[in-house]
């Protein structure tokens, strides 16, 4: 039998900070727009073709909306990376106008999309480390129990609708099987086009489990519910790496990122997103499959290019 003509491509992302992880919980986590971009711009060497951005006060590390500090971040990871895809979140911190004022400002190729509301918590956490906790917003940040991560259909129409406007594309963010119908219905109203691009986030605690037997599951009834499609997937906590390896094995793109873990490895801190990377591109030339390059990302995908961003 012949060798393999070509080899498979993974888009891996980096989710840099994200809104869930506090400094407390990790001295890595990067916090300034300088500390962010450092980050991505290591991942990016390590082989991540996207940047999955939120923004953070500089002085406390609480996640803000800020337009000014996002655009010091984006500008920052385009200046010294100057071709890396750059995914904006849209389900960070702020109200409804907030959360989706990235996309007319910035015009990203890429931002995130989430098509559902889920309860969201992590007392579980909370009990562990109170008393160590650097600034007060944490201890109502980690110790809420009442929080509800709101993503309502309004939201979803609109915020779709934005990303038309601007020729972005959605990372259609799904937590948990059910919400797959509401992608449907994104489609059969004409709100979002195909072909779609899904990320499963799996592991949050009100979210679907990070196994592979959900995995399956919800990757067969997306194909079979919306046809063909691109997907990602995105594992939070101890599972991260795990389902990395049984993403790469069924097909899918990868995210990884100090966003979702705080480690790399049993109980060890990890020093940057790019370890994860690093973990992630490993495993995946075993398998023969190579990281994709920006330019590759967004023919997969079907992204506009860095040139028509507003930044």
């Amino acid at each position: 039998m012949g060798e393999e003509k070509t080899l498979r491509k993974v888009i891996i992302t980096a989710a840099i900070t994200g809104a869930g992880p506090t400094p407390t919980m990790s001295p890595y986590l990067p916090i300034t727009p300088q500390q962010i971009g450092d980050d991505a711009v290591k991942a990016y060497e390590a082989g991540a073709a996207i940047a999955h951005v939120h923004a953070r006060d500089p002085e406390s590390g609480e996640p803000t909306p800020d337009l000014g500090l996002f655009r010091e971040i984006v500008t920052e990871i385009k200046n010294r990376t100057k071709d890396m895809v750059i995914c904006i979140t849209t389900g960070g911190a702020g109200d409804w106008d907030e959360r989706i004022a990235v996309v007319p400002e910035f015009k990203p190729e890429l931002a995130t999309l989430n098509c559902g509301s889920l309860s969201g918590t992590m007392t579980h956490i909370y009990d562990k480390i109170k008393d160590k906790l650097k600034f007060d917003w944490e201890h109502e940040h980690i110790g809420r129990e009442h929080f509800i991560f709101e993503n309502t259909h309004g939201m979803m129409k609109r915020y779709s609708l934005t990303d038309r406007e601007n020729g972005t594309k959605p990372e259609i963010e799904i937590w948990d099987s059910g919400q797959i119908s509401n992608v449907a219905w994104l489609l059969e109203q004409g709100y979002v086009d195909r072909p779609v691009h899904l990320q499963y986030v799996m592991g949050a605690l009100s979210g679907m489990p990070a196994t592979p037997e959900t995995l399956t599951y919800i990757h067969e009834m997306t194909r079979k519910s919306l046809g063909d499609f691109t997907w990602s997937v995105a594992a939070v906590g101890k599972d991260q790496l795990r389902m990395a390896a049984v993403t790469l094995a069924m097909g899918g793109h990868v995210r990884v990122g100090l966003e979702d873990s705080l480690f790399c490895g049993y109980g060890r801190l990890a020093r940057s997103s790019a370890e994860q990377v690093e973990r992630v591109v490993a495993m995946a030339k075993q398998l023969s499959i190579e990281p994709a390059t920006p330019a590759e990302a967004r023919e997969i995908i079907g992204l506009k290019g860095i040139d028509q961003v507003n930044f």
